[in-house]
């Protein structure tokens, strides 16, 4: 793909009676403008921009702080936003505007294929995962965001992931120094993620995680950081 402009020239004759009977013909030159390129942000080299400070007090932390609830995203609530877009086989409710009834997920905490049905007892069975925990950032900066930047943080599909409802219980409000994805397949995407909110919010990680993260990354020296 060249970087370059391109200008293709398009010559149209407008052609017209003048008031002698006469045409007139007149050129036009149209621009075709080069295409944007985006540079993949490196996650291994990412890791350096974070900055490094130690974890403050949870004192204060409420997750309705962030968000009551889900918010909107389009015409769907962030949580099945979320579902329709990791799940697969997905059949909607009917008469609803925008509500996952069921689907299949390949779950990637843990490797395993996971059939989703919405009801009272089987909905935990998928749980949205905040990639980085809402606790953690509170303890991480949060606690001087507006509450804007927090709803912003809470709904950011960025942050969120359709996982098993039992490993994301076993994560609490972990990060990379004291928890990682069983699925070890999934851990440098997993990393990166974490880098990527964490950057695009300013949370900032302690010298312990920002050594870990190093150490999952190494071992995928060219892994980018997911956008969204």
């Amino acid at each position: 793909m060249k970087k370059l402009s391109r200008a293709v020239v398009a010559l149209s004759l407008l052609v017209g009676l003048t008031a002698t009977g006469g045409v007139t013909a007149v050129a036009t030159t149209q621009v075709e403008q080069a295409p944007v390129v985006f540079t993949a942000t490196n996650a291994a080299k990412a890791v350096a921009k974070l900055v490094v400070k130690g974890r403050a007090p949870k004192t204060g932390y409420d997750r309705d702080l962030f968000s009551d609830g889900w918010g909107k995203i389009g015409s769907c609530d962030a949580r099945n936003y979320v579902l329709a877009r990791d799940l697969r086989k997905i059949v909607w409710r009917s008469g609803e505007t925008c509500i996952v009834e069921s689907g299949v997920l390949n779950d990637p905490y843990t490797g395993k294929t996971i059939n989703f049905l919405r009801g009272r007892s089987t909905s935990i069975k998928v749980q949205i995962d905040h990639v980085v925990a809402i606790s953690d950032a509170w303890q991480k900066g949060a606690q001087k965001w507006s509450y804007a930047k927090r709803y912003n943080f809470y709904n950011d599909p960025l942050n969120l992931l359709a996982v098993d409802g039992p490993t994301n219980g076993s994560k609490g409000d972990g990060d990379t120094a004291t928890w990682l994805p069983p699925n070890k397949a999934y851990r440098c995407a997993y990393v990166a993620r974490q880098v990527a909110v964490k950057l695009k919010y300013s949370v900032w990680v302690t010298s312990a995680e920002k050594s870990a993260m190093s150490t999952v990354l190494a071992k995928c020296p060219t892994t980018s950081l997911p956008t969204k």
